[in-house]
């Protein structure tokens, strides 16, 4: 399965069932008994007097994510050992699976298949966008989470599974080998006007070389401007982001940051650049290091920021892994941009051109379905940058 293309939102969804668990406060304080003697009781008489059965490797896992939901930070959450693994795996862009993006219904039916890999196993399989995966090796997923379907899914590299999928009212199976799976980070298209479109889908491993390996081969093309889109990009590394930022500007602050110690500090680029027009795709679904990347070209007038609010995410996190092989996603510092502006008090970047649209076409933008000539927010960046070469 696809790294979900976009991995937050697939750790959203995928501790759901921690949050919503009815006991989760009170677990919670089991993690902490030996600190507190209320808590210890409180173990003490669970342990002697429940007279029902319990997983407690389940409690265990309930309890740790409800401590940290408690937090009431949106980017800090618990993994178990599985989620762990498998979060881990999206960061390098590669993973074993069939090559899927799948999406919770609101039905309860099953998930919705809303990117399907070209070329991947289930491409070739025959799997479409639109189709509903209901059951997997015969066991039914209603009723699952992201992540609980996903790992029906995902398995051994060249080993098979049968996806069924429901497609216009008509259940339809398919028996599908696993393989290893690499996401391309960036890739580039030349547009008509010599306009280089430059699609990142996320900072993770391997984005800076391959971005700049398509600016470099739209250049030689004869591109004599460039758009970035982020849109739909969950984020990543800041260091891969730097590196292109590095890359694009001259001599510059790119990028703040002050850790959870209070310590500031700044990342820079150096004295080479690209001297193109540019213009960058953002939407609400651009986190991170994708809508400060537009940020930095925003606030240093590099580019033109063309579509609708970002997410506003300007809290970085660090995976710290536990003795068990699980893990915790904890907010340990803040991000801000070169003219030191937090995101997050902003609400998210706003964009020079705003340009919405509606959920049927910003669906099929998410599934990389649209054509650039009938792509709204590109073609507004696209007139952006014929306005700006005059």
């Amino acid at each position: 399965m696809n790294q979900e293309a976009k991995w937050t939102k697939f750790l959203f969804r995928s501790i759901s069932y921690v949050l919503v668990a009815a006991v989760a406060s009170a677990v919670t304080m089991l993690l902490w008994g030996p600190r507190n003697p209320k808590l210890a009781e409180l173990e003490k008489i669970i342990d002697q007097k429940f007279v029902g059965q319990y997983d407690e490797a389940y409690i265990q896992d309930v309890a740790a994510g409800a401590m940290v939901a408690a937090l009431g930070d949106r980017w800090s959450f618990y993994l178990t050992a599985e989620e762990y693994q498998t979060i881990m795996s999206d960061k390098s862009n590669s993973f074993v699976g069939i090559g899927v993006t799948v999406v919770l219904r609101e039905d309860g039916v099953g998930e919705e298949i809303v990117n399907v890999i070209e070329g991947g196993p289930a491409y070739e399989a025959g799997l479409q966008v639109g189709d509903i995966i209901i059951r997997v090796d015969g066991t039914s997923v209603a009723g699952f989470n992201t992540a609980e379907t996903r790992n029906l899914i995902e398995g051994e590299e060249n080993t098979q599974v049968t996806v069924t999928v429901l497609r216009d009212s008509q259940e339809l199976d398919f028996a599908i080998t696993r393989k290893t799976i690499r996401i391309v980070a960036a890739k580039g298209q030349l547009l008509p006007g010599n306009i280089g479109l430059v699609q990142i889908e996320n900072f993770n491993d391997n984005c800076a070389s391959e971005t700049i390996a398509a600016i470099k081969q739209l250049q030689e093309q004869g591109a004599t401007a460039l758009i970035f889109d982020v849109r739909n990009n969950p984020g990543g590394y800041v260091n891969e982001m730097v590196k292109v930022l590095d890359y694009l500007l001259p001599a510059c602050v790119v990028f703040r940051e002050m850790d959870y110690r209070g310590i500031e500090s700044s990342r820079y680029s150096d004295a080479a650049c690209v001297e193109l027009p540019m213009a960058v795709l953002v939407n609400g679904e651009s986190y991170s290091a994708a809508e400060f990347f537009a940020a930095c070209l925003q606030e240093y007038d590099k580019a033109t920021v063309v579509g609708e609010k970002t997410s506003g995410k300007s809290y970085y996190q660090h995976t710290i892994r536990l003795s068990d092989g699980s893990a915790v996603n904890l907010s340990t510092g803040k991000y801000f941009t070169p003219g030191g502006k937090s995101l997050t008090e902003l609400g998210g970047l706003t964009p020079d051109i705003p340009k919405a649209v509606d959920e049927e076409t910003a669906a099929k933008i998410y599934a990389d379905l649209l054509a650039p000539e009938e792509d709204p927010q590109l073609q507004a960046a696209v007139a952006a940058i014929l306005q700006t070469n005059g």
